[in-house]
């Protein structure tokens, strides 16, 4: 096995200790701030992750034979994982109601409420916000994670197709689409009637088991076997789209996520993501 060693600084001394915590090989430089620990043991991961957990690093183990080509789709949560921002957060702030929604989106995020539920108890709350608002979120306060676009352009560059499947809305997917040169996407149409919205979800709502129905949707769509398809995300309502992928990648995730996950990513950015895959 390899160990990816990552985070914002990593120390000469932290390296040291991990290499012999693992019994590397090798230490082998990736960038200023990633690592590789070759053929190393993977019997001390318990250990290792403490030590990690401890010093703000980011570890993964992958097989010395994985290579970034061996994949075929990624497919990415969109709100706080392609994006740093809740979206319906931000539109309920338009609306002086970014509280009450905030609280809603957090219970849903760790599990305690039905996302499908949630989201049309949050939705409601709109109810006469001017559609405006949708293009003012998207033009003054969207910003993407650190790391999307090197990451994109590395699945790009492998033949890696990318799916941005979202319990967010199509008004955010469809411009991300374009603006980012993504394959798929799919999201929640809001209902909007003389220029306001009406507090209602058009169509049925892309919750946890519709993301998971839209990666095996298009993972068969491209003749892909389950060993090809990687799955990224932060909250709970990824988890089951998380669990159809051969490898999951927890984004600054919450626990519940950070523990089903097949690697986690809590100090680098998206970037973070093409080491564990070989690239």
């Amino acid at each position: 096995m390899n160990l990816i060693v990552q985070g914002k600084t990593v120390s000469t001394p932290s390296l040291e200790a991990l290499a012999k915590l693992a019994a590397a090989a090798a230490i082998e430089t990736v960038s200023a701030t990633t690592f590789r620990l070759a053929g190393a043991d993977d019997s001390r991961r318990a250990e290792i992750a403490a030590y990690c957990d401890a010093h703000a690093l980011d570890c993964g183990w992958v097989p010395a034979e994985r290579r970034i080509r061996d994949f075929g789709l990624l497919v990415m949560d969109m709100d706080s994982t392609l994006i740093t921002i809740e979206c319906i957060d931000e539109i309920a702030d338009m609306h002086g109601l970014k509280p009450q929604v905030s609280a809603i989106t957090e219970a849903a995020m760790r599990g305690e409420i039905d996302f499908a539920e949630s989201l049309r108890r949050r939705v409601s709350l709109l109810a006469g916000l001017d559609q405006s608002a949708l293009q003012r979120v998207y033009d003054e306060r969207l910003q993407l994670s650190p790391g999307a676009e090197a990451l994109l352009a590395a699945a790009r560059a492998a033949g890696i197709k990318t799916l941005l499947v979202s319990g967010g809305f199509t008004f955010f997917t469809e411009r991300l689409q374009s603006r980012l040169g993504l394959d798929y996407t799919a999201a929640n149409s809001l209902e909007v009637a003389g220029g306001k919205l009406t507090g209602r979800v058009l169509g049925d709502i892309v919750d946890a088991q519709g993301k998971a129905d839209w990666l095996n949707r298009v993972r068969i769509g491209l003749n892909l076997a389950r060993s090809q398809v990687i799955a990224m995300g932060d909250g709970a309502n990824d988890l089951k789209m998380m669990a159809e992928a051969a490898l999951s990648i927890a984004y600054h995730a919450k626990p519940v996520v950070r523990a089903q996950a097949s690697h986690a990513l809590n100090q680098v950015g998206l970037d973070g993501a093409i080491p564990l895959l070989g690239g």
